[in-house]
């Protein structure tokens, strides 16, 4: 089916930015004030896509596992990077918990699709191990952010309720669990929700490329479905280790609630 593929080329590119241009247009006529951060992220995507279509080539080609071990690691700490900049908690340190439960979660979901589902040889052969690990990095990323962002918004506006808990003798594992839990569901319910979507209401992103890109249906599917999988079990290990290790870091050593503190 590849003979069907057709390439786009880059004045077909600039029609495709016309699209863009309603949002800019709507934007502008209902002082939404977004221009500016659109026409940047426009650029941003340009020019990060580009960078990573050429570096994925000079990788594929020279096919050694230190290069790709290195660009994983530069994405998966730019994921470490967007999510501290997504959750606004000035007096919880959180940089390290979330470090660990990236690097640990999304090295070890690529790792066993590459390796045991997929079969991939060399597991970490760049042109399965990039891919998927980016799929990896870029849903559980979000899923963290929207963790962390409910945690520590609920012991701001249920501080009251944990300090009570706290009182009456309970531990920091104890006074949290009903608002781990809820941080935890945050942070599952998107990949739940694809589950159910998937196929009926939108067609995923890597389907669709394998598909446009020449592949058999049938086989695109089954990627995707190994996908899916992936990317419930990813968010699930991420978001459960980062909350895991922040949630006692928000309590001084005499079990001081230190987020949202009353001025």
């Amino acid at each position: 089916m590849n003979e069907d593929f057709i390439s786009i080329s880059w004045v077909q590119l600039l029609i495709a930015l016309s699209l863009v241009s309603v949002s800019g247009i709507l934007s502008i006529y209902y002082k939404l004030k977004l221009e500016k951060d659109l026409a940047i992220g426009v650029v941003r995507s340009f020019a990060q896509l580009l960078t990573m279509g050429y570096l994925l080539k000079i990788l594929f080609g020279l096919n050694s596992a230190v290069f790709v071990m290195a660009l994983y690691l530069v994405m998966t700490l730019f994921s470490v990077n967007i999510i501290h900049g997504r959750v606004k908690e000035k007096n919880v340190s959180y940089l390290l918990p979330t470090g660990l439960a990236v690097m640990f979660s999304y090295s070890l979901v690529t790792i066993l699709v590459t390796r045991v589902v997929i079969g991939a040889q060399p597991w970490w052969e760049p042109q399965y191990f990039i891919s998927i690990g980016g799929m990896v990095a870029g849903n559980s990323m979000n899923s963290l952010a929207l963790s962390l962002e409910r945690f520590f918004s609920e012991l701001k506006s249920r501080r009251d309720e944990v300090e009570m808990l706290l009182c009456h003798g309970a531990d920091y594992k104890e006074a949290t669990a009903e608002i781990f839990r809820d941080a935890l569901r945050a942070g599952m319910i998107p990949a739940i929700n694809s589950l159910m979507g998937v196929g009926l209401v939108f067609l995923p992103g890597m389907m669709t490329g394998q598909i446009l890109a020449g592949a058999d249906p049938e086989e695109a599917v089954r990627y995707q479905i190994v996908v899916m999988f992936m990317l419930v079990a990813s968010t699930a290990l991420s978001s459960i280790i980062v909350l895991q290790l922040v949630r006692k870091r928000c309590f001084s050593g005499a079990m001081i609630l230190l987020t949202g503190k009353k001025k």
